[in-house]
């Protein structure tokens, strides 16, 4: 298209708040341009949430950044995004300045990376009320005091003076909200706005853009991978796939009756809260180079319900009252096929108590000094990271370790793991004391325990071929040369994966087989308990449910007991057989994972799984949440009583004789059935 003036944008009619028409965005590469986005259509209208959704790569981030204006100079962009009215591609920087933050808005992922370190978060959500508002300094600044108080921050007024670094994630990310809304803009685009946020803060921060989005009469895009988060909050959703959107409907009929066999494995691959441990259904295979497509549809390579028809030619959206879909087999009658479900598992076979321990810890505690000074430095205090960790896991059970960032969860796991004599209580691994363990006796035992890291591209080595990294564990406890060259063929295989990927390269696999690459490693010296370190975290949905169906399998057929880290509760509900919450460095909670999710008993554990999405837009509006305030307290001070009652709604409702007890005695344990304990005065 043609562009206008550098400093003019030009008008056309439209009633769309956001009105994008065959946007076409490729990037510069070394062999040629690299599609992005392939004639995207989408109309917003103000006062509407419209969720925008895929995998990695489909393009809803570069659709929501064409909005913006704020592509690089290596993008080729053709079509038209009218904002209003107003054309954005194509307009010089003046124009764009002009129209970013008045007519149009954005919540970024990275709240730390889009804020100015070195200037206070009141004086930069200031400067944006003054560059579209004849304002003066002063009261620019008091109307960042209001913006900060809409957003839900405490002592605004303290806060505006605050620099980035001194806000808590969630705080930043509403700093970010009230920039964005300062000047009344017609839309708010936000880009995976809660992404790498405890559930509990996700839940803020979305009640915070309900409020924005209500102040302002804003439309708003939300580009999210999470299905429970759209289904709360959007009136209608479209979803990409390779560039281009293949279903948009309302979203109440897209999650009842999803038509695009790619919608329908995303919806299935999603774990959810409110069900038990069924099969999920993962999309095979990796999306498509785009660079490489020839005509039909691209994601027929993937789609078990594809047919010759769908090579023919690449299907347009088509469909009626608001649904469209991509697909020349909408409706179909074939139903997508779903995995079958695993016989129960062999520790249900047996009474818990009859099972062998494999893991227990009892009372874990574990400090980190708290120095001064330059030269000579001296300790002042301490971080009581864990203070009171109680842990039991039976053979070929799986415990879920959940709780939020800063709990204490992955120094627990570093102290099991060292097996040594902790600071503080009790750690036994089948049944021995790590404390009375010699260094030999030590590393026989090593093996007996292994971990899968969170990030599986971190955790390989990318110079070794992934038959050495399966390999070097063997290598560690010395087996022989022939033993190493069987085992790791049988190995991968296990995992999914071919006995002829052991000659490639960790970067030639997907994130999901570089996952599974770990875990073959972690199974290599058959382990008895295997720590998952948040293991699908890093993962799409439609990924992360092959490798959760994989530990499951896994689990069956070797009788492994897992410790299973993650802040994802709809994970755990999904895998665990137990689940044990922590706050603030306490074991708070433990118990059944059905019963810990029907019938919480601590507050802090009712408002956590209150905090987590449903997909289900019916189910997803009707709940009711527990909003926690604030943000945990400095683990630097050991308090003795409750600590969590600066954020407990049960604690707000107390007489002073009953919060008298919760500021001066630690809660003890208590059992309230069914091996469920509880560690609260009040439960």
């Amino acid at each position: 298209m043609t562009a206008p003036p550098a400093d003019v944008i030009t008008s056309a009619r439209t009633d769309a708040a956001l009105a994008v028409r065959g946007l076409h965005v490729d990037f510069d590469g070394p062999a040629g341009p690299v599609p992005a986005v392939r004639g995207v259509d989408l109309t917003l209208r103000r006062g509407e949430v419209l969720g925008l959704v895929g995998e990695s790569g489909s393009g809803k981030s570069t659709v929501a950044l064409a909005a913006m204006g704020l592509l690089p100079r290596t993008a080729r962009v053709r079509g038209s995004v009218l904002a209003g009215g107003t054309e954005v591609l194509g307009a010089g920087e003046k124009a764009l300045s002009r129209l970013r933050g008045r007519r149009i808005a954005m919540v970024f992922q990275d709240p730390l990376s889009a804020l100015t370190p070195v200037h206070r978060v009141g004086d930069q959500i200031a400067e944006a009320v003054r560059t579209h508002q004849d304002t003066g300094r002063d009261q620019a600044r008091r109307r960042a005091v209001e913006l900060l108080d809409l957003v839900g921050i405490p002592d605004p007024e303290r806060r505006a003076r605050a620099y980035p670094h001194e806000f808590s994630g969630g705080m930043r990310q509403r700093a970010m909200i009230a920039m964005a809304v300062a000047n009344a803009p017609d839309v708010i685009l936000a880009d995976e706005p809660t992404t790498a946020l405890d559930v509990t803060v996700q839940a803020q921060i979305l009640d915070v853009l309900r409020t924005a989005q209500r102040e302002t009469g804003a439309a708003l895009l939300l580009v999210s991978h999470d299905l429970g988060v759209i289904a709360g909050m959007a009136d209608r959703v479209a979803v990409m796939y390779a560039g281009r959107v293949v279903e948009s409907a309302p979203a109440d009929e897209l999650f009842a009756a999803p038509r695009m066999p790619y919608t329908i494995g995303l919806l299935g691959a999603v774990p959810r809260p409110d069900t038990d441990g069924r099969p999920l259904t993962p999309v095979p295979g990796s999306p498509p180079d785009l660079r490489l497509l020839t005509g039909g549809c691209p994601f027929a390579p993937r789609c078990p319900l594809a047919d010759e028809a769908c090579a023919a030619d690449e299907p347009a959206l088509a469909g009626t009252g608001g649904h469209v879909a991509a697909c020349v087999k909408t409706p179909g009658p074939e139903p997508y096929p779903v995995p079958e479900p695993l016989p129960p598992a062999r520790a249900a076979d047996a009474a818990r108590d009859e099972l062998p321990p494999v893991l227990r810890v009892q009372g874990l505690a574990k400090t980190f000094p708290v120095l001064k000074g330059g030269v000579f430095r001296r300790r002042v205090g301490s971080v009581y990271a864990v203070d009171g960790v109680d842990l039991d896991i039976r053979k070929g059970e799986t415990l879920g370790l959940v709780g939020e960032s800063g709990s204490g969860k992955s120094t627990a796991l570093m102290e099991i793991l060292r097996l040594a004599a902790p600071e503080a209580g009790e750690i036994e691994l089948l049944g021995r004391p790590v404390a009375a363990l010699t260094r030999r006796e030590a590393h026989a035992l090593r093996g007996s325990v292994q971990i899968v890291f969170q990030d599986p591209m971190a955790s390989l080595d990318p110079r070794m071929p992934v038959g050495e990294i399966v390999a070097e564990p063997l290598r560690a406890q010395g087996r022989g040369r022939a033993a190493v060259a069987g085992r790791v063929p049988e190995l991968l295989e296990l995992v999914g994966l071919e006995a002829g990927h052991a000659g490639r390269f960790p970067h030639e696999f997907s994130g999901g087989q570089r996952q599974r690459i770990g875990i073959a490693r972690a199974l290599a010296v058959e382990p008895e308990l295997l720590v998952l370190d948040e293991p699908v975290s890093a993962l799409d949905v439609s990924v992360q449910a092959g490798v959760l169906n994989l530990l499951q399998r896994l689990k069956h057929e070797l009788r492994l007991a897992y410790l299973f880290v993650s802040h994802d509760l709809a994970v755990v509900r999904h895998v665990a057989d137990r689940v044990s919450v922590m706050y603030l460095g306490r074991t708070v909670e433990t118990g059944p994972v059905g019963e810990v999710f029907a019938r919480p008993r601590h507050p802090y554990t009712q408002a956590l799984l209150s905090a987590v999405p449903v997909p289900d837009p019916a189910r997803e509006r009707a709940r009711e949440r527990i909003l926690l305030a604030g943000d945990p307290p400095s683990p630097v001070v050991r308090d003795e009583g409750c600590r969590f009652r600066g954020r407990c709604v049960l604690y707000a409702g107390l007489g002073s004789a009953e919060r008298s007890r919760c500021e001066g005695l630690r809660p003890g344990a208590r059992e309230s059935g069914a091996g469920h304990v509880v560690a609260c005065h009040f439960a």
